[in-house]
């Protein structure tokens, strides 16, 4: 799963970065102005690939990981562009966007960029991912008409020229192409666009340590638009530097965080964004997956390997909580909880999954 954090310059974002991470990104008011995003992969705690790698003792365990993508200031020119360059590229290829807005005070920031007002923060944001894709749907528009004049018309070109305007129709109504209701057959034609409205979007609020946990009006301003996480950013970050467990728990309970900066968000954008987990096992290795909930067997192959999605036969699967249950997998299949499954099978949260395929 790929992140991307963008928001409005100066909200926090590399901050929250800092925490989630663990990494020394610089911050501040004044940090020179830079291009390049952060980017730091961390590993998704699950206490299960800990039980799997008890019962089985692989050679390697291996969980999965969420890759955090850090962005300068997203501000837009007058042609509609927040991105450029590699920056762009990264935002276009993420799986979700998280929209950091700034809950805190500073005398510097105050006076440069007002008051926080999180809920404006988040809005104003949306509105110019809305405007970016709006524009960038337009200017396509555009091409195929002139290709259209230009007596290149094809029943293809036509086709994509409805779904655009059903998109850019959707949009002006302030709607994002996810909601747009498209086929599979569309989404396939407009893919190659990877519009930002067509991920999904929450909001990080990043409160100050005196703001944290009391702004209860806020996330309900905010929720009621979209998924939102609370982080006391500045502290979080702090606290993820400790290096001894005693000290990072006796300031987590001062401050009443149960968990780790990490741990919540990932556990938070699993739920917001509909992840669930797979895990594949041997004496070579115990594996982690993160796919889309409601995704099929084939789907899961393929996230492990293209090629045994390509030459999928069967998945023989049983659950996470079945083997821990009755204690190994011959206990599994004595019980008739061990099944062989098709293409169409749905996979659940906590499946152990062996792909027969061949190619």
């Amino acid at each position: 799963m790929n992140i991307a954090l963008i928001g409005l310059p100066k909200s926090g974002k590399t901050t929250i970065f800092n925490a989630l991470t663990g990494l020394e990104a610089e911050t501040g008011e004044y940090t020179s102005r830079r291009v390049e995003p952060n980017r730091g992969v961390v590993t998704v705690e699950d206490p299960r690939v800990d039980e799997l790698s008890r019962l089985y003792a692989p050679r390697k365990t291996i969980y999965a990981t969420v890759e955090f993508v850090d962005f300068a200031g997203l501000t837009s020119d007058s042609q509609g562009e927040l991105f450029t360059g590699e920056g762009l590229q990264l935002v276009k290829s993420s799986d979700a966007l998280a929209a950091v807005v700034r809950n805190f005070s500073d005398e510097v920031l105050d006076s440069t960029y007002g008051a926080p007002d999180p809920a404006a923060e988040a809005e104003q944001i949306y509105s110019e991912l809305l405007l970016s894709d709006q524009i960038l749907a337009e200017k396509r528009i555009e091409r195929i008409h002139a290709d259209i004049q230009r007596g290149r018309k094809t029943s293809a070109l036509e086709s994509e020229k409805q779904v655009l305007q059903r998109i850019v129709d959707q949009l002006e109504e302030g709607y994002p192409v996810r909601d747009a209701g498209l086929t599979e057959e569309e989404k396939k034609k407009i893919s190659g666009f990877q519009f930002f409205t067509a991920k999904p979007l929450f909001v990080i609020l990043n409160s100050g340590e005196e703001r944290y946990g009391a702004q209860s009006d806020e996330v309900r301003r905010i929720s009621g638009r979209f998924p939102v996480v609370e982080f006391a950013g500045s502290f979080e970050m702090e606290l993820s530097r400790l290096d001894d467990p005693e000290s990072q728990k006796a300031f987590m309970d001062d401050f009443g965080i149960s968990e780790s900066a990490r741990k919540r968000l990932t556990s938070f954008a699993y739920s917001a964004l509909g992840y669930i987990t797979f895990f594949t096992v041997g004496q070579d290795e115990v594996r982690a997956w993160a796919i889309h909930s409601g995704s099929d067997a084939v789907e899961a192959a393929g996230t492990v390997h293209s090629d045994l999605a390509r030459g999928f036969i069967r998945a023989e699967v049983f659950s996470f909580d079945d083997l821990t249950k009755l204690g190994s997998e011959k206990a599994v299949k004595a019980a008739g909880k061990f099944r062989v499954e098709g293409k169409q099978y749905i996979v659940h949260d906590g499946d152990i999954l062996n792909i027969r395929f061949s190619v």
